[in-house]
């Protein structure tokens, strides 16, 4: 489980992005981190779990065509996990037909864009997981 659902002391949540597309990676960590996110973002995820406990997110963007342990794996390692099970997850990958879409939501991610991914799109799916503060209406 995510030991901090709330965000950072700064008020910035912290998300991980893998990807192991240099110019991806690269664009989603500007971007994301353009609109206010503290971001790690690393080409694959043989050290995910270790990164994941040093960095604490709240969220994590992952790709499933990866170099060594694709992201199927990788889900599949989180939802056994008594600590990262909740972690909200969105996948972010090339992989376009249903199959692939039914296989990683019912391993446990929440929401799956394809790549091209049209920003507004990613941020919504990034807001609509992520705590939001309570409000005094």
């Amino acid at each position: 489980m995510v030991t901090s659902p709330s965000s950072t002391a700064d008020g910035r949540f912290r998300i991980v992005v893998v990807e192991d597309d240099t110019a991806n990676r690269l664009f989603f960590a500007d971007y994301l981190s353009y609109s206010g996110f503290w971001v790690l973002a690393i080409p694959h995820g043989l050290d995910l779990e270790q990164h994941l406990k040093e960095f604490q997110p709240h969220l994590l963007l992952l790709d499933l065509g990866l170099p060594e342990i694709d992201g199927y794996t990788l889900l599949k390692r989180l939802r056994s996990s008594a600590r990262w099970q909740d972690l909200p997850v969105i996948i972010v990958s090339g992989y376009a037909f249903a199959d692939d879409q039914h296989r990683a939501m019912a391993l446990g991610a929440q929401k799956y864009l394809v790549k091209p991914v049209p920003l507004h799109q990613l941020t919504q799916a990034i807001y609509s997981l992520l705590p939001h503060p309570a409000r005094g209406d």
